[in-house]
């Protein structure tokens, strides 16, 4: 939100850039660093991270499952259990990345995008906004990921998605977030077909 839409009870809360440089550029990020007026009139720096923004996709097969990776995170040295997701490329509309990735990555399609919301994942050092969609009414067809993208594509029932999440198996904030405002959806609005049971009533015993 930009000062110009914010309402006038935050104005007091509100910080105006001074000046602005930039620390590092990278081939997606950029590293600035800001002196900003904060609402006491005192000068204070600002460093932060510019981030193309991003779409993540909550993708519900014909069975109600949801189609999840496994895949290398290099920053944290770790393997982590996500949603299908990718950058927005310059000029892309959201949806059209959504779509991209999800065929990219997974080799699925799907008929029907439904905008969920957008998450804010790092708050305190990124401009950066993940796109959330749910997929549905799914095709599978062949993945054309990049020669630099290792992962293994499969399906959980979505209950047992929610336990990963409960249990500490899913971390990753994208992931969480997406899981939630689809549940909510789907509690609220039900599937195109009418019938939610496949989604909530599955055995997840592993």
């Amino acid at each position: 939100m930009t000062q110009s839409t914010t309402p006038d009870q935050d104005q007091h809360l509100i910080e105006t850039t001074v000046s602005s440089e930039i620390m590092a550029q990278g081939k997606m990020l950029t590293v600035r660093y800001d002196e900003a007026r904060l609402p006491n009139g005192l000068i204070s720096g600002r460093e932060y991270v510019t981030h193309p923004g991003a779409v993540v996709v909550v993708a519900l097969t014909q069975a109600g499952e949801v189609v999840l990776e496994r895949q290398f995170r290099y920053p944290l040295h770790q393997v982590f259990i996500e949603l299908p997701a990718g950058k927005i490329d310059a000029g892309e509309p959201i949806l059209l990345t959504g779509q991209r990735e999800l065929l990219e990555e997974t080799g699925y399609s799907a008929q029907q995008w439904i905008k969920l919301g957008v998450q804010h994942p790092c708050i305190g050092y990124s401009n950066e906004v993940i796109h959330i969609y749910l997929a549905l009414d799914l095709h599978l067809g062949n993945h054309a990921r990049d020669v630099d993208e290792a992962m293994d594509v499969f399906v959980w029932p979505f209950e047992q998605v929610m336990q990963a999440i409960e249990l500490g198996e899913i971390t990753d904030s994208k992931t969480m977030s997406a899981m939630l405002l689809a549940e909510r959806y789907l509690l609220k609005h039900g599937l195109p077909t009418g019938d939610i049971g496949g989604v909530f009533n599955q055995d997840v015993s592993r």
